[in-house]
């Protein structure tokens, strides 16, 4: 490979080239042109289909805004019934299987005093077939 000397190549010329007092007077022609335009100033009631569209675009996004609510709101929860009833009919699930996956704010949940009279208490009781099983537990 041939070693590549810098200072002894040709160099190539760029092209690109300042006109002669290019910079003597630049400044003053930049003030110059920025002086001398205006700013176009157009009056908004003269744009009325501007308006229009806008206006009709903030009454489609006020009419949307119950619709996205609600679609967000549908909850992906289980109810309390299906989720009884799944639990109820699992034949492989007991009470010791639930027990171990309550935590603090489930049996803080479960610790609140329900206030049942006695009569509904009895008839519960007594409707039940399997009352000395309740009755055990």
């Amino acid at each position: 490979m041939k070693t590549f000397k810098l200072e002894n190549e040709p160099k190539i010329a760029t092209g690109f080239k300042t006109p002669e007092d290019y910079f003597d007077n630049f400044s003053a022609k930049v003030l110059q042109q920025i002086n001398e335009k205006e700013v176009k100033v157009i009056p908004l009631y003269k744009r009325k289909k501007v308006l229009t569209m806008a206006a009709a675009a903030a009454v489609f996004i006020g009419l949307m805004i119950p619709v996205v609510n609600n679609y967000n709101a549908t909850s992906k929860d289980l109810d309390e019934a299906t989720l009884e009833n799944y639990l109820a009919y699992q034949s492989n699930l007991n009470q010791y299987d639930l027990i171990q996956n309550l935590d603090t704010n489930d049996i803080q949940k479960l610790n609140k005093n329900v206030a049942i009279e006695d009569e509904t208490l009895e008839d519960i009781l007594s409707s039940s077939p399997n009352i000395e099983h309740l009755i055990s537990e």
